[in-house]
């Protein structure tokens, strides 16, 4: 019997696609207009999103998609399979808009976090991060002679970076799939959706079609797609439309739904003391909790029960939460619990989850290994035929050579470790740290991953690695190195996305053209829109209730850490704690450890370790009631299997809905905000 479990969702989720037997190029003309499509319309819209409600990539991916099934059916076309899939990638990596990031980073050398702690004095020495002089940021213009290094860096990054991830999250996913034959569970959950898109313009059903009223075949997955566009194109006009739309004639925009969420906690602060309540009002979340494992689900409910019990009757009555004061908010109660106790506590967990993924990696080499033998002893071989089948897979889906793989990460491992030395004055001991991350840690941590999301569809990281390698290197020279371009990567996650492509029957080839194409045009794109959003008003401000709520806590955490390196007593020093940290891994090992030993669902495990790091309500709440009312109603309804491929497709298309509605308001206002007024 194998030694690492697979639960039954999961196999449930393994099943719901096949890899078929041919593989087409999704790299064609339809898929080149998508990309200046995108450019010129998705990434605007992204990084607005962004700045409102926080939103992913997931909208801008669908409102893409459909549009283009939409213009090719008047044409009497239909975009195959792989195009689809080619042009909802091209999507999402344009939505990482490079140049989004400068709105940030022009923030952050300005925020109450950087000058509360005192690290205001050592912005200057980093040039190719955000200019600090106040007249230069007055102006809110990347096109001033300040920004040109900030932009040097960010192309740099961009276009190595994309290689090296592309190539190498490749690279890992011939060894887990093609070698290792892993079953990537979670990979058929992303492409169901597309799948309907598809589906939907041919004329014939397959066997999977359902009778309609007149007992006609149909295409369910159509059908289902737009039931949850409906519901995105309702929910969005309210939740982000009218926002967007009030903001481009009113002072204040009108907001129904807060974003991000509704706060309690002031209120709530008698009866449960340094406990952060509240909840979001984004359907989004309410799906997404039917959408994932049920059992992931409970465990992050279980550790918001825990947080909720621990807080307010242990950790406050003990004192450990000194710094919570009756009336914060949450997100002053966050922050402070966070430097009181979360901080050192939630690395030991980390810890301990690390640990966990490890040995499950382990445990999975001792069930292979033992495997094998068996088949050495019962003298099963390969098949002739089998090899001959993947043989053929692998030049139809357009693989490319191994040594190109190898010879691109060290390439430009390299590249990062002499630009990195560069600028911190070749310091010895963070050279070392330089290539400890490129060779080693890197590799490491990558395959773990590639591993375990090959068997259950989860990542692992180990916590704290780049601080406690920044401070064993003798570094006290200010916060220089915190900012650097580190050759640290976590390759692994990316491996799902191939066993997706490898799903819809997308040639490889068409990922590695779609990347030479759109990487200069989206730079391009991102720095003038990024230039237009900062003219249009301040970044963050009244227009952008996600950002103006959050940026300051996320600066004022990632200070704390900046801290360490100045050499004199700082917020890091009153934040880390050893005693904290050994209870957060031993509490987290002894769990996994008990609950491991009862056989529950290891996704209830793991998300009950990752819940004791203060889970707070506000998204978790909605996803539970999500998740109970999938699994004990609709689920009881129409089946388990039936459920499981109806749900994602629901999902999808509540993102093209919420996404359509979001991009069309957005074009409303980018219109009246351009409108040259006349004085007169």
């Amino acid at each position: 019997m194998s030694s690492v479990r697979l639960d039954k969702e999961l196999e449930l989720f393994r099943g719901l696609m096949k890899v078929p037997s041919t593989f087409e190029d999704g790299f064609t003309w339809p898929t080149f207009f998508g990309s200046l499509f995108i450019a010129l319309l998705m990434v605007p819209g992204a990084m607005y999103m962004g700045l409102l409600m926080g939103g992913g990539s997931m909208p801008a991916q669908w409102v893409t998609v459909i549009l283009f099934i939409e213009v090719a059916r008047r044409a009497h076309k239909h975009l195959k399979r792989s195009e689809l899939f080619v042009l909802f990638y091209m999507t999402g990596a344009a939505m990482g808009n490079p140049f989004g990031g400068l709105l940030w980073n022009q923030f952050f050398v300005q925020s109450e976090g950087v000058a509360s702690m005192g690290i205001a004095q050592y912005m200057p020495d980093i040039w190719w991060y955000a200019p600090t002089d106040p007249e230069v940021l007055a102006q809110r213009t990347f096109f001033h002679v300040a920004w040109l290094p900030v932009i040097g860096m960010i192309v740099f990054q961009t276009f190595i970076g994309r290689i090296k991830g592309t190539i190498l999250g490749y690279g890992l996913f011939r060894i887990a799939s093609d070698i290792e034959k892993l079953p990537f569970p979670m990979a058929p959950v992303g492409a169901q959706g597309l799948m309907a898109l598809a589906e939907q313009q041919t004329e014939s059903t397959d066997a999977e079609a359902v009778g309609d009223a007149e007992g006609k075949p149909e295409n369910w997955r159509w059908r289902i797609f737009s039931i949850g566009g409906i519901l995105g194109l309702s929910f969005g006009a309210l939740y982000a439309g009218l926002p967007v739309l009030s903001s481009a004639v009113l002072a204040k925009p009108i907001i129904i739904f807060p974003i991000p969420f509704v706060d309690w906690t002031n209120k709530t602060s008698d009866l449960l003391p340094a406990f952060a309540t509240g909840i979001s009002l984004d359907l989004g979340n309410f799906l997404g909790g039917m959408v994932m494992p049920f059992w992931a689900m409970v465990g992050s409910f279980t550790g918001l029960v825990i947080t909720a019990i621990v807080n307010p009757f242990v950790l406050y009555r003990l004192n450990m939460l000194p710094s919570w004061s009756p009336g914060d908010d949450t997100i002053r109660t966050t922050f402070v619990n966070n430097i009181d106790f979360y901080f050192s506590f939630s690395i030991g967990i980390s810890i301990a989850i690390a640990i966990a993924g490890f040995w499950q990696v382990y445990k999975s080499f001792q069930a292979s290994k033992a495997e094998a033998k068996h088949k050495q002893q019962m003298r099963i071989q390969l098949d002739a035929e089998d090899a001959d089948r993947l043989s053929a897979i692998k030049v139809q889906r357009g693989d490319i050579p191994t040594p190109i793989i190898i010879a691109t990460y060290v390439v430009t491992s390299l590249t990062y470790v002499l630009m990195c030395g560069w600028l911190i004055d070749w310091h010895p001991g963070v050279m070392v740290c330089l290539f400890f991350f490129a060779f080693l840690y890197t590799p490491l941590i990558s395959y773990v991953t590639a591993r375990l999301q090959g068997l259950s569809g989860m990542s692992v990281n180990i916590p704290m690695v780049r601080e406690a390698a920044f401070l064993l290197s003798g570094y006290t020279g200010g916060i220089k190195l915190w900012f650097l371009p580190v050759p640290m990567d976590n390759f692994g996650a990316g491996v799902t996305f191939w066993r997706q492509a490898e799903l819809t029957g997308t040639k490889f080839w068409s990922i590695w053209k779609s990347e030479i194409l759109l990487t200069p045009i989206i730079l391009l794109s991102s720095i003038f829109f990024a230039q237009f959003i900062w003219s249009l008003a301040e970044v963050p401000g009244p227009e952008y209730p996600f950002a103006q709520k959050m940026w300051e806590m996320n600066a004022a955490n990632s200070c704390i850490m900046y801290t360490a390196t100045l050499g004199r007593f700082s917020q890091f020093n009153e934040s880390f704690r050893w005693d904290y940290l050994t209870y957060g891994t031993g509490v987290a090992t002894i769990l996994f450890t008990i609950l491991y030993g009862l056989k529950l669902p290891i996704l209830l495990i793991y998300g009950i370790l990752g819940g004791l790091n203060q889970t707070t309500p506000h998204g978790v709440l909605p996803q539970f009631i999500g998740a109970l009312i999938g699994r004990y109603y609709f689920q009881r309804k129409y089946g388990e299997q039936l459920w499981r491929q109806y749900i994602p497709v629901v999902a999808a298309g509540f993102g093209c809905g919420i996404g359509l509605i979001t991009i069309f308001c957005l074009g409303v206002k980018f219109l009246a905000e351009s409108v040259i007024k006349i004085p007169f």
